[in-house]
């Protein structure tokens, strides 16, 4: 070996991959040996950190073609190469438990910075910056990665690298572009085009720069290239991003950023980290692990689809553990961000999760607004692809059903890798979608006792052989079963582990439905019973009556209410139960179990008598009734409530004080409440049903969650109609209305408010019919009848007064002044909106003061009184962000800055506007396309930057909020 392997004392090594494979110490190389033994260097330093298991090694470094004595030979190797490394700081090779691990800092292995570079360049909001980590992690490029390195492993690998090069050069030339370098790009951007003629976003790219360097011919020229190769080639036209991109140059608008090239969708400047925390505790699976990597290894190779793993086996067997060991130890290939679901295939206190619901909740979090999610399945699924497209991101879909439900959840070109796992085979997605099985087997004896030792102590276990293989055959080298006996012992840390092996041989039960193969030492219900025997009488009835909950998940004061216990009592009776996993503490305070254990629990409370299930579910209902009326309350506290009976004896509901916590109490619980209709509906509580659809309203409305209000409202309709209830059946076609207007289906909103208004006729119910008055009129202005709008409102007014209802009162003066503003009555306007005003500041109503000092701003803007106007907007956007309204926020924003422009000061109307539309791109408002269009006027030009163009904006204004009106009574 070279001279520098017999240096002592400490020091600083750098790893070389990206080019020929060296290390350098202090300026000086180090000699690495021959090509073979170069080889396992760079399998280690590629895994760096990480445990290569021995076969792994072999086959990457010789593949098929292994020497004699592969084993000795490979030890020789790592010998020299310990020698070789033996004066650096912090590097080592070190045996572990089946393979080797190189320790190393990640940072001084150049492959790992660039990796690392290119995810801080993509997250930062500084162009100048990520343009220097781009700078920085390409100038880490010195040739072919592995160069001299010939094996399929490497070759591979050498494929996924160039792949990630060309992706962070694409990135960084968006940057650029942005940054108006467009001249010096073009010769760069030409031999790419040139090189792949077929690569839509480096031709959008090129067309971009020839655009901006005022060369529109050619760039048109390009766009025809890529066209016809395209139809040539594959049959097909290009994509909507760079059709749109055609047209924009074709008109000459010039005005467009960086990001108008084909990339990345709408909403992507987010990456999601959605995985749960890995498994603290984990034990074998070493050639599970190495499929998954495997697999997508050889997707990279190949260049084929999209890599699908399917994780199968029984339940409890720990596919949620490896998927999540292997996603958390693999991070570093999905530098796009990782989404993860529990797709509860196999809940059995309801139905599996339906693709609609998990694609919602991956829009979610790759940045889709609430009100811009289609709702069409298809459509989801089709703005899902869009958005994952070309990046590289790993997809977890955990506990599926089928392959029906995983379908819509798959993404459409490679990049991106997908792991389910599930109790079923999936045959059906490794046959049509080509997925990679990886079925999982119960634990060897070594990997059980390896789990066991993890868990406990390793002189308790090494004390007691005997026991211990005991306990291994009888939880069958079932990990979940292992799991709760390593439990048991932990909390007994006196107890001798031969009393729990002999006791897990007396229960000797089945659970039905997930018995291994009719071998009873696979039986979950014996281990499941055994812990369960185990608690306390307080945890033991608490277990048992969280059969009746429908989940995900229950918060402690639910717990409380559900066991009838005060709360200071049911905390420790719920730390019992995690600290035996039979429940896991998801977040602080709100706890889950495993859906075999529910399904345990579910079978246990049967036990109970028919009256005491019975009370246990009303007291769970009253809980959640109740609660969500006191937080209806803080979110609109001049609604008129709803008159409860007292809740039964044992409920603890919760009273959030002020608005802030109680609109995080209801987003919290959102998932559980609609479960809670349907549980309510399906166990005859139809009160409880009416009642918690009436508290849903406010809130779903104002997050723009009309699917979900539709389909409680119509739970309430139904349950109203049952008992006969028509005040119910009106409130509940009112509740109804926003729901349908807001996705644009007038028909049905009008047919549900005048059916509302002919059983509040029947009633006598003039306060109702005023509410629903001002509904109608808001349809009627919708409708471009003003007339109508203003005649409505008149009525409402009148009513209101004769009854003495002087919140609602005060609503109808603003209206009606709306009204007469949209007439272009403004004199007449201000006078009712100063009334408004005047009343509801007695009255303490903040959310309708805002409104009509918005209204009352509007009608002064339009008579000229534009410092009087400015006056009314402020105030109605101080009241507006106390209160939290973003919509009410933005739309002050809005026509302040129409008045800011009017006065004359355009740079303060632009912060208005650029304001305003950060807030509306943010809640997603389904009227963007005003406020848009303003932004793009040429007045506006002047004082708004480009960045304003990113998003959504406010929408036509009006004075009076229909959220406020959807729950005014």
């Amino acid at each position: 070996m070279g001279g520098s392997s017999g240096q002592r004392g400490f020091m600083v090594v750098q790893f070389r991959l990206l080019g020929n494979v060296e290390a350098q110490a202090d300026d000086n190389a180090i000699d690495l040996g021959h090509v073979r033994q170069r080889c396992v260097l760079a399998v280690l330093l590629v895994e760096a950190n990480k445990v290569v298991h021995t076969d792994q090694l072999l086959d990457r470094v010789w593949m098929d073609r292994p020497p004699q004595r592969a084993h000795g030979t490979l030890y020789s190797y790592l010998s020299r190469l310990r020698r070789a490394l033996s004066g650096a700081d912090d590097v080592g090779i070190v045996r572990q438990q089946g393979g080797y691990l190189l320790n190393v800092d990640p940072m001084a292995v150049d492959l790992h910075r660039f990796q690392a570079l290119v995810a801080r360049a993509r997250l930062t909001a500084d162009d100048d910056e990520a343009l220097r980590q781009f700078d920085e992690a390409l100038g880490l490029w010195r040739g072919e990665p592995f160069a001299g390195l010939d094996t399929p492993w490497f070759n591979t690998s050498r494929t996924a690298l160039h792949q990630a090069r060309l992706a962070a050069e694409r990135d960084r030339t968006d940057i650029a572009l942005r940054r108006g370098q467009h001249s010096s790009l073009l010769s760069e951007l030409s031999r790419g085009v040139a090189e792949q003629p077929l690569d839509e976003r480096l031709t959008g790219q090129l067309m971009l720069a020839l655009s901006r360097s005022g060369r529109q011919a050619e760039a048109l020229d390009q766009y025809q290239r890529i066209r016809h190769r395209l139809a040539d080639v594959l049959g097909v036209d290009p994509g909507a991003d760079l059709q749109e991109l055609h047209l924009r140059i074709l008109h000459g608008d010039r005005e467009f950023a960086a990001s108008a090239v084909p990339a990345d969708g709408p909403g992507t400047g987010r990456t999601p980290r959605q995985l749960p925390p890995p498994p603290a505790n984990f034990a074998g699976r070493v050639r599970e692990l190495a499929a998954l990597t495997d697999a997508v290894d050889r997707q990279v190779a190949t260049g084929g689809g999209v890599t699908i793993s399917a994780v199968g086996g029984m339940g409890g067997i720990g596919k949620t553990w490896l998927a999540l060991r292997w996603a958390h130890d693999n991070l570093d290939r999905f530098p796009d961000g990782q989404l993860y679901v529990n797709l509860r295939g196999f809940e059995p206190a309801g139905a599996a999760m339906p693709p609609a619901v998990a694609l919602r909740g991956f829009l979610d979090a790759l940045g889709v607004p609430p009100g811009s999610v289609p709702a069409d399945l298809d459509a989801q699924a089709s703005m899902y692809r869009g958005m994952v497209s070309g990046r590289r991101m790993l997809i977890v879909l955990d506990n599926a059903r089928d392959a029906e439900q995983v379908r819509p959840l798959l993404p459409g070109v490679p990049g991106c890798a997908v792991v389910v796992t599930s109790r079923q085979q999936l045959s059906g997605l490794v046959a049509v979608e080509g997925a990679r099985p990886v079925t999982l087997d119960l634990l060897t004896a070594a990997e059980a006792r390896e789990l066991l030792a993890s868990r406990l102590s390793g002189s308790r276990v090494a004390a007691e052989p005997a026991s211990v293989q005991g306990i291994v055959e009888r939880c069958s080298g079932l990990p979940l079963a292992l799991a709760i006996v390593a439990a048991r012992a932990s909390a007994q840390p006196g107890f001798p582990l031969a009393a729990l092996d002999r006791e897990l041989a007396e229960l000797q039960g089945s659970l039905d439905g997930f018995a291994g193969g009719g071998d009873p030492a696979t039986d979950l219900r014996s281990v499941f019973s055994w812990s369960y025997r185990a608690l306390g009488e307080p945890a033991a009835q608490l277990f048992r009556l969280l059969g009746l909950h429908p989940g995900p998940d229950i918060s402690v004061r639910a717990a409380a209410s559900l066991a009838a216990l005060p709360e200071r009592q049911v905390r420790p009776v719920l730390g019992e139960l995690h600290r035996m996993q039979l429940l896991v503490e998801r977040v602080p305070g709100r706890y889950t179990c495993h859906d075999l254990l529910r399904a345990y629990a579910t079978e246990l409370v049967e036990s109970e008598p028919a009256d005491v299930r019975r009370a246990a579910l009303h007291r769970m209902l009253d809980h959640y009734l109740h609660s969500a009326c006191s937080a209806d309350a803080r979110l609109s506290p001049l609604r008129d409530q709803l008159g409860l009976p007292p809740a039964e004896a044992g409920v603890r509901p919760e009273a959030p004080a002020e608005h802030a916590p109680a609109l995080a109490w209801f987003t919290e619980e959102a998932p559980v409440l609609m479960r809670v209709v349907e549980l309510a509906a399906r166990h005859g509580f139809d009160r409880h049903v009416r009642q918690l659809a009436w508290a849903l309203t406010t809130f779903f409305s104002r997050r723009g969650y009309w699917a979900d209000l539709i389909a409680v409202q119509e739970r309430a309709l139904a349950a109203a109609e049952r008992d006969g209830d028509r005040a119910a059946q009106a409130q509940a076609h009112l509740n109804i209305v926003p729901a349908y207007t807001e996705t644009g289906r007038f028909e049905l909103a009008r047919a549900h408010l005048e059916r509302a208004l002919a059983l509040l006729d029947e009633l006598a119910d003039r306060v109702g019919q005023a509410h629903t008055l001002l509904t109608l009129s808001w349809l009627s202005e919708k409708d471009g009848d003003q007339a109508a709008a203003l005649h409505h409102d008149e009525r409402a007014l009148r009513l209101f007064r004769d009854h003495g209802h002087q919140a609602g009162e005060a609503r109808a003066l603003n209206a009606l002044g709306w009204d007469h503003a949209m007439l272009g009555e403004y004199q007449e306007a201000v006078r009712y909106c100063q009334q408004a005003v005047a009343l509801q500041r007695r009255l303490g109503d903040l959310t309708g003061e805002a409104n009509s000092w918005d209204t009352l701003g509007y009608a002064h803007h339009h008579l000229g009184h534009y410092r009087w106007a400015a006056r009314c907007y402020g105030r109605a956007l101080k009241l507006s962000r106390e209160l939290g309204h973003r919509y009410n926020e933005a739309e002050a924003l809005r026509h302040l800055g129409d008045t800011r422009q009017a006065l004359g000061d355009h740079e303060a109307a632009a912060r208005c506007w650029r304001h305003a539309l950060q807030i509306l791109t943010e809640i997603a408002h389904p009227e963007a396309q005003q406020l848009r269009d303003k932004l793009a006027a040429p007045q506006a030009r002047v004082t708004i930057r480009r960045s304003a163009s990113n998003g959504a904006v406010a929408a036509r204004p009006r004075g009076r909020v229909t959220a406020v009106r959807w729950t005014a009574r």
